[in-house]
């Protein structure tokens, strides 16, 4: 039996415009799987800089085989991301596209958006089965794409932010920092903001933690790559249970929201501050109300909040599920639940809100 209304009015011109734009999202949601594949092949790498190109000469640059590398030029040039000469039947990757492909420096570096993205719909079944249940879906639990892609995401805005506005931002951490401080990185996953931090402050030590042991094994790799293992060190625990007291500064960078008892999170962070001490909250950008929210970027975050941020607090004690667009207000009505007095916003990027609290 149909569930369409018969008797309701349609505008044929509005359901032809979504017909179309249904095309595009299509198209869109393949190019994540492509983009990813041109970041592992070195597709882009290769064309970086290297001016216009045939099939045949990426191929050769990359050890890939021609066809499909035409096939995944002519598909990019399609999308805008290479621009195509029909006169000489190359492809050239513009200035603008190379530093957003292949630059991992650059703060617009987009490659882990596209793979977690990839990550998150390889994981898509189990979490319609999840979603049938009510059951969670835990951070461990999700493929690699999900796990590195996130860490390759992040890094570049915290490069970008941390140190040249975020904490400084902060009322008098910095000072604190140069001069020795002891910091808590909580919810550190592979530890980029950790070691950041740790190489901008060589005064200062810091202790990541994560309930992923995965996580902290590479987080451990990754300082010790970095040559900062002697003032970094990482423990598997909840966010509620990390070790440790008297510490100047508690940081959280975009895991509030997946924790599944935020407030106990809150109450622990308070516990284990020094007098005077800060915690330092980053959290995706959002409006408090839904319709503030209905933009690009806000529909960017509430995906990946059905996918990977409510499944994870579902699946951890208490659920709270506060989802990455959670917003000012709920953000404060969690610190101000666990004791904390002073809360303020102290900064924002397009997709970030920085905020402050004590005790």
């Amino acid at each position: 039996m149909s569930i369409i209304d018969r008797d309701a009015e349609l505008d044929e011109g509005k359901l032809q415009d979504f017909v179309f734009r249904v095309v595009g999202e299509v198209g869109a949601t393949l190019n994540t799987a492509l983009v990813v594949m041109g970041d592992k092949l070195g597709l882009y790498r290769a064309m970086a800089g290297a001016g216009p190109l045939t099939p045949r000469e990426l191929a050769d640059r990359t050890g890939t085989a021609e066809r499909y590398a035409r096939e995944w030029l002519n598909a990019q040039a399609a999308g805008d991301f290479v621009s195509y000469d029909p006169d000489t039947g190359r492809y050239t990757l513009p200035p603008e596209q190379a530093v957003a492909l292949t630059d991992a420096d650059s703060p617009a570096y987009l490659p882990g958006f596209f793979q977690i993205a990839l990550g998150s719909m390889l994981d898509a079944p189990k979490i319609m089965d999840a979603a049938r249940s009510g059951a969670g879906f835990g951070w461990g639990e999700h493929v690699s794409d999900v796990l590195e892609g996130c860490e390759r995401f992040f890094r570049p805005g915290y490069n970008a932010n941390l140190m040249s506005q975020w904490l400084p931002a902060l009322d008098g951490v910095v000072g604190r920092l140069e001069g020795g401080a002891l910091v808590a990185d909580v919810g550190c996953g592979h530890g980029s903001s950790t070691i950041l931090m740790a190489q901008a402050f060589p005064n200062s030590t810091f202790v990541g933690t994560d309930y992923h042991g995965g996580s902290i094994e590479t987080a451990r790799q990754r300082a010790k790559d970095a040559g900062v293992d002697g003032r970094v060190s990482f423990e598997t625990a909840p966010a509620s249970a990390y070790s440790g007291e008297g510490y100047d500064l508690v940081t959280m960078f975009d895991c509030l929201h997946d924790m599944g008892d935020p407030v106990g999170a809150a109450r622990h962070v308070r516990g284990t501050l020094k007098p005077g001490g800060t915690w330092m909250i980053v959290e995706p950008n959002a409006a408090d109300r839904v319709e503030g929210n209905l933009n690009p970027v806000g529909r960017a975050f509430y995906s990946f909040s059905t996918l990977l941020c409510t499944p994870a607090s579902l699946s951890q004690d208490v659920g709270l599920a506060l989802g990455a667009q959670a917003g000012e207000a709920r953000i404060k009505d969690v610190v101000t639940a666990a004791g904390f007095t002073r809360f303020r916003r102290a900064a924002e990027t397009p997709f970030n809100i920085v905020f402050e609290a004590r005790p």
